[in-house]
């Protein structure tokens, strides 16, 4: 999840091209909130995971231990009536511990199940978006990477050559998009724009970072066009600083030009999940 942050910073940096200095000062303090949510989170997470192994093994041990004396106790009161001294109060004692050690881990696994939640989201909108898509084209690929759904979809899908129109073609398959987008109004849907590194300049264009985020945008408005509510859609450029292979040949600049959309919950409501069970861990509810 750290990684996801650091993304995620990097990509509102790069932002920073297209936004307003307040946007951007605005996104940089919601990012540093959420770096500070997700460290409080880390720590307090870890801490229980710890406190769990430690709890279970003192509760196997504090387990053993009671068995051991009820076996003791029904040892000395069958043998010898007079050395009946032992009572119930100590192994009344060790249950109500064992029972607190219990409902510890409980929570404990109410927070995990809230993250294996979120996995199966996840893994839920990349088979509606594969069937909703239904195409087997090599040129639209639909992956998971650290609990993120990733919809990268080739240029030449999207987008005429040095341009940023985008095709009929590219309307067909964005329609299926926004079908399952409008299906999950608690995410976000982030359109990037990569481009190659040859260099472009074409009108009031300046260069590839003008053109990549041109062509999220492009994207942004056919989304909205299909009904995807606005305040989901985040635009993106990358330029050609994120290669996925070098551009030294034709075929790979082809690959290079591409569009991902980026489909993730939405970051603030999960921490909040998060940190209210957090809380209520630490105070014993």
């Amino acid at each position: 999840m750290k990684k996801i942050l650091l993304f995620s910073l990097s990509t509102m940096l790069l932002l920073s091209s297209c936004v307003s200095k307040k946007q951007f000062t605005d996104l940089e303090a919601r990012q540093k909130e959420t770096q500070d949510l997700l460290n409080t989170a880390t720590v307090k997470l870890n801490a229980c995971l710890s406190d769990e192994a430690a709890a279970a093994a003192r509760a196997k041990a504090l387990e053993e231990r009671l068995a051991d004396m009820r076996k003791t106790n029904q040892d000395l009161i069958n043998t010898q009536g007079e050395l009946t001294t032992l009572t119930s109060k100590g192994a009344d004692n060790l249950e109500k511990s064992l029972e607190s050690l219990k409902e510890k881990d409980l929570k404990i696994t109410r927070l995990q199940d809230a993250l294996t939640r979120k996995d199966s989201v996840t893994l839920a909108i990349v088979t509606s978006l594969k069937k909703e898509i239904g195409i087997n084209d090599p040129d639209i690929e639909i992956n998971v990477e650290k609990g993120v759904v990733f919809i990268s979809i080739a240029d030449k899908l999207l987008f005429k050559s040095a341009s940023y129109n985008v095709t009929s073609r590219a309307k067909e398959i964005l329609a299926k998009v926004a079908t399952v987008v409008n299906g999950k109004p608690d995410f976000e849907c982030m359109v990037e724009g990569h481009t190659d590194s040859k260099s472009y300049q074409s009108g009031v264009l300046l260069d590839n970072w003008d053109l990549s985020v041109k062509r999220s945008t492009s994207i942004i408005r056919v989304l909205q066009e299909l009904d995807v509510n606005p305040s989901q859609l985040i635009a993106a450029g990358r330029s050609y600083y994120v290669p996925l292979v070098d551009n030294d040949t034709a075929a790979n600049r082809a690959k290079n030009r591409r569009t991902r959309i980026v489909i993730l919950p939405k970051i603030d409501q999960f921490y909040d999940m998060i940190e209210k069970e957090m809380k209520n861990l630490s105070t014993g509810n």
